[in-house]
């Protein structure tokens, strides 16, 4: 029965219990107009609450007027709250240059979200089916997605569920025959123009007839498999430490050694994932990830460092680490090289705008240890000396020449050297705030470390307290 294969995709996934109030996302096409009336059975049964209805006008066909027009008397029908909103996705495409397709599902996706604040509920229901799970795998896999890709679409995505996603579109469309139940056919759906089309119309169809008559369930099955494969996966990155850290805003490192331990599918998951951080919305594909890998067997030698070009991005090797910056950042850092330097008074702040920053010091007397336990292993935060008639400080980027001592370190050492070993990548390095005092000496590399000569000795000590802080 259609109603018991959906309780147990809920129960299944956990996606939804008595108390949960649930939008349902309607276009007036069949597989929707099933859900608002399958979920209002499970209403009624007690399963869930359905909050109101959702439908979103793209505006890119003459018939979405009447679309909106046929929703809103199914909400009207059912007693039922709906929210109705229009964009014109077409030209939100041409404005992001972005296909009509990627630029309707980010509008769907804003659109859920207001949606589901706008009815004070817990999810939004979407009406994707077996047969669209099918179709998203041969999707993707012919355009050569890896396990997460092939994972197509899950049960849950943040707030939003597919409650009937183990149901096929002939037991939908005969649900509503059944009940003399009326819904809207989208002349679009046959234009295989468009490559989702192509396989519903013409692909799974050749594949059924000539190769297996059940290939809709092979391929949703081989989703659920690649689903728990990816699954499985995310959580061994998370085990094994491969995820990327980011080390500043733009800027994420891997480690080497790690990534030489993982296996192959562990390290190629956790460069993708670093490279699609950098990459922001430019795809990055398999060879762009494995030049990537090839990069962790190089060996800097002298001053150069192993590098590449990739989407949006440039790919490091810096001593023990794979460092990935994206292009905005680099170029807006790039643009720090000219030498800045700005008075901090003591108490007070000042912004940095070379770096994106503000650099702030603030005087506490007698800290005790609670201020300094505060401050340890805080990057972002150090607790200096207070030295008598310490008014003012300096914040500057470095300078030729620069040495400082870091605490546990004897001796001197280049601030150069220090950055390097820190793996802050070049491009970076003329944007790192540091603090001096009115002698010039460095007292806070900000963001890494202290001199030793400012470190707190004593806990009854006047103590100043800088804090490095993004903007």
């Amino acid at each position: 029965m259609l109603l018991d294969r959906i309780r147990r995709t809920i129960r299944d996934h956990d996606l939804a219990s008595p108390a949960t109030r649930v939008v349902a996302a309607v276009s007036g096409g069949a597989d929707s107009v099933a859900l608002v009336h399958l979920l209002r059975e499970l209403e009624s049964a007690g399963d869930l609450q359905v909050a109101g209805l959702a439908h979103f006008n793209h505006q890119l066909r003459p018939e979405a007027d009447r679309d909106e027009e046929f929703c809103s008397a199914l909400a009207a029908a059912f007693e039922i709250p709906i929210l109705i909103e229009r964009e014109d996705v077409g030209a939100r495409a041409a404005a992001a240059r972005r296909s009509i397709e990627d630029a309707g599902s980010a509008a769907r996706r804003e659109f859920y979200a207001r949606a589901r604040l706008h009815f004070a509920a817990d999810c939004v229901a979407v009406g994707h089916t077996r047969d669209d799970q099918a179709e998203t795998f041969l999707l993707r896999l012919l355009r050569g997605a890896g396990p997460r890709g092939l994972a197509s679409m899950h049960p849950r995505s943040g707030d939003v569920i597919r409650p009937l996603l183990e149901c096929r579109r002939a037991d939908l469309a005969a649900y509503l025959d059944e009940r003399g139940l009326a819904h809207i056919e989208d002349a679009t759906n046959s234009d295989v123009s468009i490559p989702r089309n192509r396989v519903r119309q013409e692909l799974l169809p050749f594949l059924e007839e000539r190769f297996n008559g059940g290939i809709v369930e092979v391929l949703a099955d081989q989703a659920d498999l690649a689903r728990h494969d990816w699954l499985w996966m995310e959580s061994e990155l998370k085990i094994r430490k491969l995820e990327p850290v980011t080390l500043e805003p733009g800027t994420w490192q891997l480690d080497v050694t790690a990534l030489r331990n993982a296996p192959v599918a562990l390290r190629r998951l956790a460069v993708w994932k670093a490279m699609t951080l950098a990459a922001r919305t430019r795809p990055v594909s398999f060879d762009h990830v494995e030049a990537a890998l090839r990069l962790i067997d190089e060996t800097a030698s002298g001053n150069s460092t192993p590098s590449l070009d990739a989407p949006g991005q440039r790919v490091q090797r810096i001593g023990a680490s794979l460092v990935l910056t994206d292009r905005a950042s680099e170029n807006l850092r790039g643009r720090t090289a000219r030498p800045f330097c700005y008075p901090l008074p003591v108490p007070g702040e000042v912004r940095v705008v070379e770096a994106g920053c503000v650099v702030s010091a603030e005087v506490a007397d007698g800290p005790g240890f609670d201020v300094l336990r505060a401050a340890a292993g805080n990057r972002a935060v150090a607790v200096i000396a207070g030295e008598p008639g310490m008014a003012s400080l300096a914040v500057r980027n470095r300078r030729p020449g620069d040495r400082f001592s870091p605490v546990g370190l004897d001796g001197r050492k280049k601030l150069q050297d220090f950055l390097v070993d820190r793996k802050v990548p070049r491009a970076a390095r003329d944007g790192v705030p540091i603090v001096v005092d009115n002698a010039g000496r460095i007292v806070w590399v900000a963001g890494h470390e202290i001199d030793r000569a400012f470190r707190v000795t004593d806990a009854s000590q006047a103590v100043v307290i800088l804090t490095l802080r993004q903007v």
